[in-house]
């Protein structure tokens, strides 16, 4: 699957200085039932936007004006844990969230992240607070996947860190089949070579040459 190339974000960064929001809180359930993949950014998170009467709830940071449709989303421990359900992150998605800073995840969501075009990164605690109270007007970051680095509103470059595979996949738009997939010539190299040293182990070529 093809997914959005991840290469450079600028935008607020919400701080949801939350530790343990589970995948449940992200989304919940039911409403991956009821709707499309790209249906769910209204339900995102919805047990802590809205009031029970269904009303926003100006309090919650997601609401505010200077952080909705935030690219980026700043969290605390073990975020993304809970059920392994990838709606999560499709409604992420839907909220325009591309990236989101950590110090740790549940590793089922943060595997998702990758599948589709999501980038996880983890910060110590106190890097992400530090981020957290320079952003919490509005002020931008820029999200660095080429050179691997965070620039905080004071203009301030940090670096992070990421497996260089998932790396390549992201700046592509490619999941684990599209950046198999890359390399289509060389297997299909590799197959014709192996049906010509190992007929036997390929039913259709050995059906071929008895006939």
């Amino acid at each position: 699957m093809t997914m959005t190339p991840f290469t450079t974000v600028t935008g607020a960064a919400a701080p949801l200085m939350r530790a343990n929001v589970d995948t449940d809180v992200i989304v919940r359930i039911e409403r991956l039932t009821a709707f499309q993949r790209d249906q769910l950014g209204p339900y995102a998170f919805e047990a802590l936007r809205l009031r029970p009467d269904g009303s926003e709830d100006p309090q919650c940071v997601l609401n505010q004006p200077a952080f909705q449709r935030a690219p980026v989303l700043l969290a605390a421990e073990n975020f993304g844990c809970g059920s392994s359900r990838e709606g999560a992150v499709w409604a992420l998605m839907g909220l325009g969230i591309r990236c989101v800073i950590a110090p740790s995840f549940g590793d089922i969501f943060f595997n998702n992240c990758f599948q589709n075009g999501v980038l996880p990164v983890r910060w110590p605690l106190a890097q992400v607070e530090a981020l957290a109270a320079q952003c919490a007007g509005g002020a931008p970051v820029t999200v660095d996947l080429h050179a691997c680095t965070i620039t905080a509103p004071d203009g301030g470059v940090s670096a992070f860190d990421i497996d260089p595979l998932r790396r390549e996949a992201l700046l592509h738009g490619l999941d684990d089949i599209g950046l198999t997939l890359k390399d289509d010539a060389l297997i299909r190299e590799w197959q014709q070579a192996d049906r010509a040293r190992r007929p036997w182990a390929w039913p259709t070529a050995a059906q071929g040459a008895l006939a």
